[in-house]
């Protein structure tokens, strides 16, 4: 699934550098993007100088330096492996309302081409949790209090030890910020995430499966795997 991923968003960044010369591109930052992730850095033919790279949302609160961190995440699972033109952080510290107005403002110099993202177990895209998500949000990005089935899921991820270890608050991209861009790949493995798939595939569009709306995104692709299709 990661592999087959992976193959599609580089024949994507390939001919979108061949057409327009760069690729502005939007990644998640989650164990389930593994490997996809893995995979993409080992694909050839990528003028990774031509692409710019951004993520979709990160802890309030935590170290710099620490690993749970998305953005540290990234830069030890992909960043550092390919030559990218640009590699923007969300940096969270001082003041965060700050610092999501300056990513909202980076996000928006130019259009967005590429979003890879995952599906949560409660339905979330990014940390659009159902209590905080708004498909009509106002916003490009936000700061939300993380409800505790997303916090658990960090802990079943593996991410953090303890309930109390997860922060509590977050940045991220919102809903209508994702949705901007122009092709969206989204890779969910696993059998904890099958019925927020099926929620998302086959019921009502609503927030309480905020990953639903993706079924009104015009060019967006699912990848899932046997345990993870609610169909198997």
């Amino acid at each position: 699934m990661g592999r087959a991923a992976a193959t599609d968003i580089a024949q994507e960044i390939r001919m979108r550098i061949a057409s327009k010369g760069a690729v502005r591109i939007i990644l998640a930052a989650a164990p389930s993007q593994s490997e996809m992730l893995t995979s993409l850095v080992r694909m050839p033919g990528i003028d990774w100088a031509k692409v710019t790279a951004f993520h979709m949302d990160e802890y309030i609160g935590l170290p710099p330096a620490a690993p749970q961190r998305f953005s540290v995440w990234l830069e030890h699972q992909f960043v550092r492996h390919v030559p990218l033109g640009a590699w923007h952080p969300i940096l969270p510290d001082g003041d965060p309302s700050k610092a999501a107005n300056s990513y909202a403002a980076l996000l928006a110099e130019l259009p967005i081409d590429i979003v890879c993202l995952g599906i949560g177990v409660n339905g979330h895209i990014a940390f659009n949790d159902p209590p905080v998500a708004d498909f009509n949000d106002p916003k490009d990005v936000k700061i939300v209090r993380l409800d505790p089935t997303c916090r658990q899921q960090q802990i079943d991820d593996g991410c953090f030890e303890n309930f109390l270890d997860v922060p509590q608050t977050a940045i991220t991209l919102t809903i209508p910020r994702l949705l901007l861009g122009d092709r969206l790949f989204c890779v969910v493995p696993g059998g904890r995430k099958q019925r927020a798939v099926r929620d998302a595939l086959y019921g009502p569009v609503l927030t309480d499966c905020p990953a639903s709306i993706l079924r009104r995104h015009p060019n967006f692709t699912l990848y899932l795997d046997p345990e993870s299709s609610p169909d198997a």
